[in-house]
This record gives C-alpha cells, sequence and structure tokens, in this order.
C-alpha cells in the first residue's frame, strides 16, 4: 500500500502551494482568499527512495456543526487519521497563533509522525515565527518558501527520516509498495452545479471521499481520487460544476471552472451527469459538444432517476432528445442513476468501460479498406464542377479517439454530407458508438508531375 503524506494546517498558510511544489506540477488552486481548497485533494510526489501519496487539505478552523466549513474539517480529520507522517503547516509571518495551538495539540493526539513546517521564511519577517513553532511541543520546524522552493530539500530529507524511523521499507526492499498491473482509466464527472456529481464520486468510492450538501458551488478543485472498480484501476476526477459563461463572475469561480475544463482534457471518458428535472438545457449540451470537442469519450447519467414515475418512457423520450441534439456522439449510452442510493452506478460503471474500449479501438487495415470499398459501391462520391472525386485508400492513423485519413483526388470539393456518410459508416461497421471520430481528407499526389511542378 502508497504511504502517504498529508499537508494540514489553518487556512492560508500556503499549504495548497506546498502540495504542488512537492508534486512538482500544478494540481491544487491557489489564491490569497482563505479557504479556497475544500475536498482532499492527491498526487504522487518523489521523496527520493519513495513514491509516497501527498494529501492536501482544507484549512483546519473552529466551526460550527454542520456548516460547510464543519464538513471540511471533517474530510481534514480524516486524512490525518489515514496518514503515515503529517505535515503540520504554520505560516511564519503570522507566528503561532492560538488556533495553531489547539490543532496541534489534536494532531499530536493521532500518534502519527508529524513535521512542523514554517512556510514563508523567505524573509526576516518569518524567522520570529520559526522559532515560535518550538512551543508547540512537536520538535523542530523545517524553514520553508513553498512560494519559492526554498528549504524544499530539507523537507524532503526530514519526510524520509519519518518514514524510516516508522518501519516503513523504501523503494525496492522487501515489503515495499508494488506497482499495480495496469495504467488506470481516467474518468472525470461533470455536469452543471448541484446535479449531484460529489454524491455519485461518494458512492462510487464506497466512502464520505466529497463534501457534499444542497449548497450549490461546493466543489472547486478538480479532485482526483483512486480506486478499483471490479478489478480495473479508475483515476476519478471530481469537478466543480460548470455554468453558462455568462454567469461565472467571482474570481474563485473562474479558477474552479478552469480547473474542471483541464479535468476534461485530462480524462479520457467524461460522465456528463444530469438532473432529471432539468434534464439537457442549452448548458447540458455545451458541455457534451465540449467533451466532444476535445477528442474524449462520453456517457450521460440522469440523476435522480429513483423520483421518476413512468421510467420507462422517459428514458426513450431522453434518449431520443440526447440522439437528435448530439448527432456529433451518435449513440451516446444514456444511464439512470440514484447517486445518493447507487442504483444504476455498476451500469453507469459497465458503459464507461465500453466507450473507453471503443475510443481505443484500431480497425485492422484489411477490413478497413473492404469496408471502403462497399461503402463506395453502395454510394459513390458526387461530381463536382462536372468532374469526378476518387476516393482512393483510407487508413487508421491513430486512436484515442478513432482517427482515419481518405486519401482522395480533391478534399476540398467533397461535399460534408459525403463525409458525414462515412462517419456514420465507420460508427455502424465498426462499433464506435459514443465517441468521437475524426475523418481527415489528404489530397494525393499525381505521380506524373515532378517536384518542380512540371511534367515528366
Amino acid at each position: 500500500m502508497t504511504l502517504s503524506v498529508v499537508i494540514a494546517g489553518r487556512p492560508n498558510v500556503g499549504k495548497s502551494t506546498l502540495f504542488n511544489r512537492l508534486a512538482r506540477k500544478r494540481l491544487a488552486l491557489v489564491d490569497d482568499m482563505p479557504g479556497l481548497t475544500r475536498d482532499r485533494k492527491e498526487a504522487e510526489a518523489d521523496t527520493g527512495s519513495r513514491m509516497v501519496r501527498l494529501i492536501d487539505t482544507a484549512g483546519l478552523e473552529e466551526s460550527e456543526k454542520g456548516s460547510i466549513a464543519a464538513r471540511m474539517r471533517q474530510q481534514s480529520e480524516t486524512a490525518i487519521a489515514g496518514g503515515d507522517v503529517i505535515l503540520f503547516m504554520i505560516d511564519a509571518r503570522a507566528g503561532v497563533t492560538p488556533v495553531d495551538e489547539l490543532f496541534a495539540e489534536q494532531i499530536r493526539a493521532s500518534g502519527k509522525p508529524v513535521i512542523v513546517v514554517a512556510n514563508k521564511c523567505e524573509s526576516r519577517a518569518g524567522q520570529a515565527g520559526y522559532y515560535e513553532a518550538f512551543r508547540l511541543g512537536l520538535g523542530e520546524a523545517v524553514a520553508i518558501s513553498a512560494e519559492h522552493g526554498e528549504g524544499i530539500g530539507e523537507l524532503y530529507s526530514r519526510i524520509e527520516a519519518a518514514l524510516d524511523d516508522a518501519g516503513h521499507p523504501r523503494d525496492g526492499e522487501p515489503g515495499a509498495a508494488q506497482d499495480g498491473p495496469s495504467r488506470p482509466l481516467r474518468l472525470a464527472i461533470v455536469g452543471r452545479p448541484n446535479a449531484g456529481k460529489s454524491t455519485l464520486v461518494n458512492t462510487l468510492l464506497g466512502e464520505e471521499r466529497m463534501i457534499t450538501g444542497p449548497e450549490p458551488g461546493l466543489t472547486r478543485d478538480s479532485v482526483a481520487s483512486d480506486f478499483d472498480w471490479q478489478g480495473r484501476p479508475v483515476k476519478l476526477f471530481d469537478t466543480a460544476g460548470l455554468r453558462r459563461k455568462s454567469r461565472v463572475s467571482e474570481r474563485v469561480e473562474k479558477l474552479a471552472v478552469g480547473d474542471a475544463l483541464n479535468a476534461i482534457r485530462f480524462a479520457e471518458v467524461v460522465v456528463l451527469l444530469i438532473d432529471v428535472d432539468q434534464a439537457l438545457d442549452k448548458q447540458d449540451l455545451q458541455i457534451a459538444d465540449l467533451v466532444e470537442r476535445e477528442g474524449r469519450a462520453l456517457v450521460i447519467g440522469v440523476n435522480k432517476w429513483d423520483l421518476v414515475e413512468h421510467r420507462d418512457k422517459q428514458l426513450r423520450e431522453l434518449r431520443d432528445m440526447v440522439g437528435q441534439a448530439l448527432p456529433q456522439v451518435k449513440g451516446v449510452p444514456v444511464v439512470p442513476v440514484s447517486a445518493l442510493s447507487g442504483r444504476g452506478a455498476e451500469k453507469l460503471m459497465q458503459a464507461v468501460f465500453a466507450v473507453y474500449e471503443a475510443w481505443n479501438r484500431r480497425v485492422p487495415t484489411a477490413g478497413l479498406n473492404r469496408w471502403f470499398g462497399e461503402a463506395l459501391e453502395r454510394h459513390a462520391p458526387p461530381a463536382a464542377a462536372g468532374r469526378r472525386i476518387k476516393l482512393r485508400y483510407i487508413t487508421q492513423s491513430n486512436a484515442r479517439p478513432p482517427t482515419f485519413i481518405v486519401f482522395c483526388s480533391r478534399p476540398e470539393d467533397l461535399p460534408e454530407a459525403y463525409t458525414r456518410y462515412l462517419v456514420n459508416g465507420l460508427r455502424e461497421s465498426f462499433d464506435l458508438w459514443s465517441v468521437p471520430i475524426r475523418l481527415h481528407l489528404r489530397k494525393t499526389k499525381n505521380p506524373y508531375v515532378d517536384k518542380a511542378g512540371g511534367r515528366s
């Protein structure tokens, strides 16, 4: 099992900046506004002799029961309880605060190895706070600047020493964690605010991994979680709700929407989760179109299906509506689910793996050209300006998504309707439903024309 290093502390001490620094990627949203991070965020980090799971957490702060802050704190406490080493961060320029002291007591009580990290020590203003950290009773602090990268080498050494002292083997030693058998499928859950995305993620993971509630906009970061579905590894991304651009005004929401769009680009399969009471409005269709333009496989999940009375009739209507509104991803699966109860989750994941296989599919060259010849016989390309357009052969240049190149005499004159005819034929003949198909036209060279443009 991969060892975990948890970054904890009160809001706005620089936890997400350190997370990005240790992960060597910009994964967590960073802003001066406190409380930007709400859910746990995870990434792999190399400490030198071990690959560890790095966990960024929401800021620890006192809060009223049932509030968003209380749910954030519960997520952080769960991460601390499951961590192998805790990095307790303070803002050295602000010094040790009463809130720092309160949560230092709680972290000490966890019995976990703790390293105090005094951030913002790049100037003299942080020196006093660094020395104040000794009174927390958690040992000598590591002075760093997460923003500028100062002290990170020393922090890596302290993490290694803490793991060694706890008896955790280094990579390659007997008892060390081994890599899994295959790379995980990257799956993003997207949709409008309050569609139930985080609830669905929690159901799939089998734990309260994401903060949920009736308040729209709870999720800000695109949060990745690893799990196995019937023995197959999946990296699951929960994302912030996507609203119409004209309604996105706050700076934090703009950051969150940008992060959600990046998650779509990083994913291989995208589940667009829609609310059955507001199914397929203009924003849903725009999200689906974005997924297709990014070349990702698509599945549509219809949430709150347990509240529907005439299910067969409504499902037929929804599938007809999707077929008419999204011809560019013809055959996209529409799967009814209840994110809260988990009903339909298995069928949803079956659809995910089915479209993933289609998205990766390579068509044998012989079968592809046999189909191409038959397609031309059934429906020959039209003449343009009295001259026949010759389509010579087809090849698949790529998968993920399936991409084909047709070589022809005058690609600029081939009607778009004929291109659609070929794309639809590829879908039907090679079971490429619900995934984008890229069909490019290339002009074949005339063998009787030399490089200078003259005839031989």
